[in-house]
């Protein structure tokens, strides 16, 4: 499969070294240009690109960037993708920490990734925001193993759902669906299942106890 990732930090980057350990394309770009990447292309055999040829081709197209620089990402950035293409969106909103106030979020409800929908004008699918990078690369487990974790997965889209959940399932993790973009609170920062390390059983209870009320040290 072709896959464009957009950002290489710890979620990118981990999900660079194992996916193409699996056997996909993988072209990768961050903010600071290809030649910044040459000891990740150099590890993994994946493509640096800029960010305006990342999803050029791909079936899926992972965008792993801080909130309050998605705004910023280059207008058309999907342009070129294969049709159905599913992006998956890993981000989260710390207002207190690093993205300042998104009037959005905070005043009017949505879910930040419905917030980054709007500005990428594409559906996406949240997945991978409560995963702690190290476990992309040391918490793969076969289908059956009592200890393989479990991802939760929120869309619009039940076809890309499908896909990233086949995907997720093929890096060594059993997925839970979480509903719609508009349900992905219950995913966000400062959930029950944020950051949590359990089977399919133990986030499906995550899941149904959160609040739609934010804790305050997720607020602006």
């Amino acid at each position: 499969m072709k896959i464009g990732i957009i950002g290489a930090g710890n979620i990118g980057g981990n999900l660079t070294r194992r996916l193409t350990a699996l056997g996909h394309e993988v072209s990768v770009a961050n903010s600071r240009g290809p030649q910044s990447l040459a000891a990740l292309v150099e590890e993994t055999g994946a493509t640096a690109v800029p960010a305006t040829e990342a999803a050029r081709g791909a079936q899926v197209v992972v965008v792993t960037v801080p909130l309050k620089n998605v705004p910023d990402l280059p207008a058309g950035l999907l342009a070129g993708a294969a049709e159905g293409v599913a992006v998956i969106d890993t981000g989260n909103y710390y207002p207190q920490q690093r993205d300042g106030r998104i009037d959005a979020i905070e005043d009017d409800g949505v879910t930040e990734s419905r917030w980054t929908e709007q500005h990428l004008g594409h559906r996406v699918v949240k997945a991978f925001n409560g995963t702690y990078a190290q476990d992309l690369l040391e918490r793969p487990r076969p289908e059956g193993d009592p200890e393989r974790i479990a991802v939760p997965v929120a869309s619009d889209d039940e076809a890309a759902k499908r896909v990233v959940r086949a995907l997720i399932e093929e890096l060594g993790f059993d997925t839970v669906d979480a509903g719609g973009i508009d349900e992905s609170w219950r995913q966000q920062p400062g959930t029950p299942v944020y950051g949590l390390r359990a089977g399919v059983a133990a986030v499906t209870r995550a899941l149904a106890e959160a609040s739609p009320e934010r804790p305050a040290d997720h607020r602006a």
